[in-house]
């Protein structure tokens, strides 16, 4: 008799715990109950790095600083680009120079001094003219030599080329410089005011300025560091918008539906964070092995994203969050 009550007893104590453990584990929470998922903060940094390579000269923030857009983080020497701008504003004024003189064309003197060379050198010519004109006429009679007759001939035609020769640049002159002239003396100095243009933006660069309101959460480089534009000086923390990872199983997906408002707890504070579904992710995985036991590591879950909406600077990066929804979920939109 003792052995049968034994064995009932045994037996109903089997009976308890496989119900408990039904009851715990396999049962899937109804939608009279609150529901519980695990997860982890998440907070977004953005990278701010120089656009120009230089050596560090100051660095204005530590790790921990709070950041406005467009606060000033650090800057780069600068003797290098001062002196190129020094050597630009020198160039700029030269080609300026040039195309003033092109648009004002030829000065008085200069054609004064052009019709001056013109009138000298038709004289030579009307005289080697003349004086080519008189042998060849005595050339029938033999009183002079055909060689003679030769050279006063190639002494004209050079005293006509030389008069030909100031003639067109009398003619150069009055006219002044040719559009096309003009025209490149225009495009150079455009072009040296575009390399100055590209020169003060890349002195601009020099100063690095925080892309975004947040927290300096690493400094990586210190000051006479040489750096280039693939270098991250500073990373920072997006405190405005703070995220929660966690991940639900497909039965239970339709308790987490996006804008479904949440509560969130951390191990570290009694505080109750308030959150709303934002985000569910179309594509089921297994769960992260630092999320589930090691009993439902192989089940398949989906990825959801809330957004913390009281969020504060208590939540930080990675921390381990317990998200509750409540048995009669509201959602918005």
């Amino acid at each position: 008799m003792r052995t049968i009550i034994k064995n009932l007893f045994i037996g109903l104590i089997l009976i308890a715990l496989g119900f408990a453990f039904y009851w715990f584990k396999l049962r899937k929470p109804s939608i009279d109950e609150e529901f519980k998922i695990y997860g982890n903060v998440e907070v977004r940094e953005a990278e701010a790095a120089f656009r120009q390579s230089g050596r560090i000269n100051e660095i204005l923030v530590d790790e921990g600083s709070i950041v406005k857009k467009g606060d000033l983080l650090a800057t780069l020497e600068t003797d290098t680009f001062s002196q190129a701008l020094s050597n630009l504003d020198a160039e700029i004024a030269v080609a300026n120079a040039e195309l003033t003189k092109l648009n004002s064309g030829t000065r008085a003197e200069e054609i004064a001094l052009a019709q001056a060379n013109v009138r000298q050198t038709e004289a030579i010519y009307r005289n080697a003219e003349e004086d080519y004109r008189r042998q060849a006429s005595l050339l029938s009679s033999g009183s002079v030599s055909e060689k003679l007759v030769h050279g006063a001939r190639t002494t004209r035609d050079v005293a006509k080329a030389n008069f030909d020769a100031a003639s067109s640049t009398l003619t150069l002159k009055r006219n002044g410089a040719r559009r096309e002239d003009i025209a490149v003396g225009q495009r150079r100095v455009q072009a040296v005011q575009a390399t100055r243009s590209r020169l003060e933006t890349a002195l601009e660069d020099t100063r690095l300025f925080a892309p975004i309101d947040g927290v300096i959460s690493s400094r990586n480089k210190e000051i006479g560091a040489l750096v280039t534009p693939a270098n991250t000086i500073f990373s920072i923390s997006i405190r405005s918008s703070i995220y929660v990872r966690a991940y639900v199983s497909e039965p239970m997906l339709g308790r987490a539906a996006v804008g479904t408002l949440v509560q969130l707890k951390t191990d570290s504070r009694d505080k109750i964070y308030q959150g709303r579904v934002a985000f569910v992710s179309p594509r089921a995985e297994f769960t992260p092995k630092t999320v589930e036991t090691e009993d439902l590591r192989s089940d398949q879950v989906y990825r959801i994203r809330i957004i913390v909406t009281d969020a504060d600077s208590a939540l930080l990066q990675g921390m381990p969050v317990t998200v509750s929804i409540a048995p009669t979920t509201a959602t918005v939109r």
